[in-house]
């Protein structure tokens, strides 16, 4: 078997190019992609003969040029149109969802977002019945301040 990857080294530097691939599914913040490009120029250079040690290098040398000149510039692409982008807890100010607790005047209740129980208030200090739907306006801590729709 290594007799056959000596003989047909591109396959080898093909397969770490679909496994690198296959990991940047997991990431994607495209820097996993880069080392998936470095093995595909070592593929087609091991299809011209290079050794191992040759294609050791090309995939060293493309996929640190791929790192510092190519994502940059594919990031810049992928989130053009984001001036920040809000994650996790940040991304909950402005959702609907739907009162899970019946949240008391001046007290606490709970709400349901996206699967999720929150603790809340509300933003009047009114009383808000169970079932009712509400929107996201102010997120403290673990306790998000609503008002109703």
């Amino acid at each position: 078997m290594i007799h056959y990857f000596a003989e047909n080294l591109w396959q080898l530097w093909a397969l770490l190019a679909v496994i690198c691939l296959v990991l940047e599914l997991t990431s994607g913040d495209f820097f996993i992609m880069c080392f998936s490009i470095g093995a595909v120029c070592s593929a087609v250079a091991s299809v011209f003969g290079l050794s191992f040690y040759g294609g050791l290098a090309v995939f060293s040398v493309t996929s640190i040029l791929s790192l510092f000149f190519v994502r940059p510039s594919v990031v810049k692409y992928l989130h053009r149109n984001e001036d920040r982008r809000l994650s996790n807890a940040d991304a909950l100010i402005g959702r609907e969802g739907k009162v899970s607790e019946s949240i008391e005047a001046a007290g606490y209740g709970r709400v349901a977002i996206d699967g999720d129980d929150w603790k809340a208030v509300s933003v009047d200090g009114i009383h808000i019945n169970k079932g009712e739907k509400v929107r996201v306006v102010e997120l403290n801590s673990i306790i998000v301040t609503v008002e109703k729709v």
